[in-house]
Formats: C-alpha cells, sequence, structure tokens
C-alpha cells in the first residue's frame, strides 16, 4: 500500500513473467505491485493510487484442476485493464502474448504514460515516506521488536523504524560467534546512538559453539545454528514487556521463493512461510515489495554507510559453512582473519565494486610447509570469487596474479596455523557457490 506513488497492478494468473514486467514498470520510474488474481475490488479500492491493471495470463493458469479468472468486479472500477495471454472481452487493451523485450517495454510505457495517465513518481524518498506514514498508522504508541543480524535487510528495516518510531523500536542482536571481524561491533556502533537502552546485545557465542561441538555434517550445523538462534531471540523477547510487534526484513524474492497461488515453492524462509501459527505478534514488513537492488537504494537514501549496504552476501549461519567440517576455534579464527585480509584488499583494487561474492574457506586437514628454515603442519585457505545473476549459475572471476600475490602473502604472514593459500577456479554448476 502506497501514499504518494502511482501504482501499476500485476494481478498473477498463472504468468511466469509476474516479476520482469513489475521490474520494466519500476524502471519506468513508477510503482507496480503483483497481487493474487482473486483480488477483490475494494482491495484495489484501499491502495488508493492505483492507476491501472495487468492481467499477466500464462502456463500455470490452472490451479487445483480449474482455470483461474479475476473478480468481475474489478471492472467497474474505472481503472485501465491490460490483458496478456488471458482472454477478456473486457480489457482496455488486449494481447496474445509479450512480444520480444525492446518491444514489450515500449508496450508498457505507453499502457502506463497514455492510457493510465501514471506519473513517474516511483523513487526512495517517495517509498520511504510512505513507510513511514504507514508503520505510524499500524503501530501506534506501540513497541516493536527486530532482530537485527546486521544484514542488509535488517540493518535497513531498522534505519527506515528509527525515523518512523525512534525509542519504541527493540533490537536484539544475537552474536552467534560465527561472525566475520569487528562485525557485531560494527552493528553496535551504527545504531547505539539512535537505540541507546533499545539495543540488546546477546554474546551466545559460547553457547552456540557448544551446541556445534562434534557436529560435522553442513546441513546438521545449519539447523543447528538457525534453530539455537531462534531459540536465544525468543528468550531475550520474553523477557521485555508491551511488545506488541515484530519487524522482519522479508523483501520481494522471499516471498516469490516461498510460493504464491500459481507457483510452487522453491524454498521456504523462515520469515515467510517458517513463523509458527501462534504467532504473538503482528508483524511490521516495510520493505516486502522491494527487490535486493531497492533494498540497497533505499539504505543509501536512509544514510547507512556505503560498506554495510553493499555488504557481501552473507549466509544465516555466518562462518559455520566456512569453516568445513566441525567448527574448531583455531581453523574459525583463520576462517576470520583470512576473509578480513581478502575484503581489504578486495576493497584496495576496486574489486569490491566488480566481484559478486568473495570470502575465504579452511578446510579441516593439513598440510606440510616451511616456516623460517623449520616444517610446519598446517591448514590451507582457499578463497572463493564469484560473479552471479540469479546465484543459479557462476562464472569465477580473473584475478590479477599481482593482486593473489599480495593476498596470498598477507595471509601466510599474518594468519596463524595456515601455510597455503589456494584460489577456487570450480564455476557452479561444477561446485557451488558456497563449499558448504
Amino acid at each position: 500500500m502506497n501514499l504518494k506513488q502511482d501504482n501499476i497492478l500485476v494481478l498473477d494468473l498463472g504468468s511466469s513473467e509476474n516479476t520482469t514486467i513489475a521490474r520494466w514498470i519500476r524502471d519506468l520510474g513508477v510503482y507496480s505491485e503483483i497481487h493474487p488474481h482473486d483480488i477483490t475490488a475494494q482491495n484495489i479500492e484501499d491502495l488508493k493510487t492505483v492507476k491501472g491493471i495487468i492481467l499477466n495470463g500464462g502456463k500455470n493458469n490452472i490451479v487445483d484442476g480449474e482455470a483461474i479468472n479475476v473478480l468481475d468486479e474489478i471492472y467497474t472500477l474505472n481503472i485501465p485493464v491490460m490483458s496478456v495471454n488471458h482472454p477478456s472481452a473486457k480489457a482496455s487493451k488486449t494481447l496474445e502474448a509479450w512480444p520480444h523485450e525492446e518491444e514489450t517495454k515500449a508496450l508498457l510505457k505507453d499502457f502506463v504514460f497514455n492510457t493510465c495517465q501514471a506519473e513517474a513518481n516511483w523513487n526512495m524518498k517517495n517509498f520511504i515516506e510512505d513507510q513511514i506514514a504507514l508503520v505510524r498508522k499500524q503501530v501506534g504508541d506501540k513497541k516493536v521488536l527486530l532482530a537485527l543480524s546486521g544484514g542488509v535487510d535488517s540493518s535497513v528495516v531498522a534505519a527506515l523504524l528509527i525515523k518512523a518510531i525512534g525509542k519504541q523500536l527493540v533490537c536484539v542482536h544475537v552474536n552467534h560467534g560465527l561472525m566475520r571481524k569487528n562485525e557485531s561491533e560494527g552493528v553496535i556502533a551504527m545504531f547505539e546512538k539512535d537505540l541507546e537502552e533499545n539495543l540488546i546485545y546477546v554474546d551466545a557465542s559460547e553457547r552456540f559453539l557448544g551446541k556445534l561441538k562434534g557436529v560435522s555434517e553442513p546441513e546438521e550445523k545449519r539447523k543447528i545454528i538457525g534453530n539455537e538462534f531462534i531459540r536465544v531471540f525468543e528468550e531475550e523477547a520474553r523477557k521485555l514487556e508491551g511488545i506488541d510487534f515484530l519487524a522482519q526484513g522479508t523483501i520481494y524474492p522471499d516471498i516469490v521463493e516461498s510460493g504464491t497461488k500459481t507457483h510452487k515453492v522453491v524454498k521456504s524462509h523462515h520469515n515467510v512461510g517458517g513463523l509458527p501459527e501462534d504467532l504473538q505478534f503482528e508483524l511490521v514488513e516495510p520493505l516486502f515489495q522491494l527487490f535486493k537492488d531497492e533494498v540497497r537504494a533505499c539504505g543509501v537514501e536512509l544514510g547507512l554507510p556505503h560498506d554495510m549496504v553493499y555488504r557481501q552476501p552473507f549466509p544465516g549461519p555466518g562462518l559455520g559453512v566456512r569453516c568445513l567440517g566441525e567448527i574448531e576455534i583455531d581453523r574459525l579464527e583463520a576462517v576470520r582473519e583470512s576473509d578480513a585480509i581478502l575484503r581489504e584488499e578486495f576493497a584496495l583494487a576496486g574489486l569490491d565494486q566488480k566481484v559478486w561474492q568473495y570470502f575465504t574457506v579452511v578446510p579441516n586437514f593439513k598440510s606440510v610447509g616451511v616456516r623460517n628454515n623449520e616444517r610446519t603442519y598446517e591448514y590451507p585457505v582457499i578463497i572463493r570469487a564469484v560473479n552471479t545473476v540469479d546465484a543459479m549459475t557462476a562464472t569465477v572471476e580473473q584475478i590479477d596474479w599481482p593482486i593473489l600475490l599480495k593476498i596470498t602473502d598477507r595471509i601466510i604472514n599474518e594468519v596463524k596455523n595456515v601455510n597455503r593459500v589456494c584460489y577456487d577456479l570450480s564455476p557452479k554448476p561444477g561446485g557451488t557457490i558456497e563449499w558448504e
């Protein structure tokens, strides 16, 4: 629901191109949302600023053995309707299918601006102002709880909610001992001035590492880390009083991957399909219609620092899946220190803006080496640097030799228990992006 931006609705009638069409409309500077086919006329009127509707049909139009359709009542709203790959005698414009990309973009531009008379007023400044107003209306004078991981999504939510409700926001940051170097300290420093006593820091490092002792199977490690995080967060929440709302960094891809009425689940996200039915909080999700690049743009507009907004994608289990096999303290520290060196040198070389994801891995085996003319028996560090668009496939970044040599020299000389550095040349498929 937006207050200032004109809105073009894409109604999901089985198309696999809903996201693409919505993105192209947003690229025109006009806001676009995707809604289920059975949205009511009243629901559309409640959105206030809908200027046009696109009925987006496709091969997934059959649900439970029957073809789905929109409600006839939406044609009574005096809003232009374009129907694509979906028979409608009632639409103001009908296409059998979307044409090639450039022609589709031209058709959308004509429909949005000429037929619907929409204004190009979709921008982050207006979006933030809208969300502040919506959050204030939803929350009133109540308190909101947010699990602040330090990731892009939760950090942007925190910054937005601070502007909206200030000290009514309570953030809990759980350090599970698997964070990158100085990461928790950076999160605390970023938000403690605005939140003061409403920023709760929980150092649960020993608790997590104790639960992980003797565990080497990757999926088991992930489950233990994920479940334990929820337990710690719940324990902290129970200590607080007067909390009626739970804020989450849910973004649009989370919703898509968790399934819609016409699309199967890709993977369930804990913040979409994994919440308990007896959840005691009302959800506050101000980013739920943003794509990842838009979340970053929102963070920039809110004044968050560049290194936080454009931080590398980081797995939920943190360094726990980059310390291969059973997590051991010496190898965990080697991962943390080598990762810090890699990030520092990539930033100096400008590669942090070029490479999609880069990190180090320390496996659970040793090799013979030499230091100060003496035999060593220590771990290797493996560097991984890949580029991807959708994370389904990935190519390896070709790093200039002098940069690799500098990184290698620093890791061998500055990181304890390490005597080799390797560079992973495996694309995806073949390898995956992460090692575990």
